[in-house]
């Protein structure tokens, strides 16, 4: 079945649903180029954060002579989606919560709203068993703007080649670059091979060859990278890092356990990176 890509998405708002650490940070990217941003969050505080967040980077960012946007939030996720032109899911990466999540989106969302997960592991195709209109679901999959904005997109298999192509040329009209996955990937593209230097960096640590700080002063000294492995699992949260292994290593048993037990030692302790105030790293602000 064909589908009509959006009209007039300078006067429609883009969708966020998920207040965390990338929600807020695509929020900010689609703001800071014009757009009205609304972001989705049953938590409060999460979604206060969320818009202080932006509300505070948006002047460092901001696109000389573009006005920028507004953003707000809602609680209600059908008041969230109205009029949207592009809904974006970030919510916490658990397969049942985005197969219910794309149901209700499928509901909710405007009839020509393309709907967007920005898993970092899973396949849209897993999250259309509650959805009738397969042909606008894909993945959009955000790294850590706006420092990184390469963007991984990739079809859930039925998604209509115009939403694609729509998708990867208005993209870069909000400041992101875009790269089609032109297969089913775990991973994407750049996220299957970070996910293998996350894991030996991780391997490294667990065996007691190295310590995290070693292992990221020798990337730096080798890669001219401004952060190393451990310093970017730690913005990123370590428990979205251990969830993603953890489906990594569902579809490949062979993998091994190290890097999954290292991780456990610190999320279990609280210790989730930028968000809790320490991970591999003790020099964060308190939360």
């Amino acid at each position: 079945m064909s589908f009509a890509t959006p009209i007039d998405i300078s006067s429609r708002p883009v969708t966020v649903v998920g207040a965390g650490t990338l929600g807020r940070r695509i929020a900010l990217m689609f703001a800071a180029h014009g757009a009205q941003v609304r972001i989705h969050d049953l938590a409060a505080q999460q979604r206060q954060e969320a818009v202080d967040f932006v509300a505070q980077n948006l002047p460092s960012v901001a696109v000389e002579a573009v006005v920028p946007g507004s953003v707000s939030a809602d609680d209600d996720l059908g008041d969230a989606v109205r009029d949207a032109w592009l809904v974006i899911e970030a919510i916490p990466e658990r397969l049942e919560l985005k197969v219910q999540m794309f149901g209700q989106l499928d509901e909710l969302a405007p009839a020509d709203a393309i709907l967007a997960s920005n898993s970092s592991s899973y396949a849209s195709r897993l999250f259309l068993d509650k959805v009738r209109r397969p042909e606008r679901v894909l993945n959009i999959h955000f790294y850590m703007p706006p420092k990184q904005n390469a963007v991984d997109v990739m079809s859930c298999g039925q998604t209509d080649r115009a939403v694609l192509d729509f998708v990867m040329t208005t993209l870069p009209r909000f400041g992101f670059q875009p790269f089609e996955a032109l297969k089913e990937s775990t991973g994407f593209i750049y996220n299957r091979i970070w996910a293998a230097v996350k894991r030996e960096s991780l391997e490294v640590v667990a065996e007691g060859v190295s310590t995290p700080q070693d292992v990221d002063r020798m990337y730096q000294l080798n890669t001219g990278s401004p952060a190393g492995p451990f310093r970017m699992m730690d913005r990123v949260g370590l428990d979205v890092v251990l969830d993603i292994e953890e489906h990594y290593c569902a579809e490949h048993p062979e993998y091994p356990e190290g890097p999954r037990k290292l991780l456990r030692t610190y999320v279990e302790q609280g210790r989730l990176g930028v968000k809790s105030g320490a991970g591999f790293y003790d020099d964060y602000p308190s939360p």
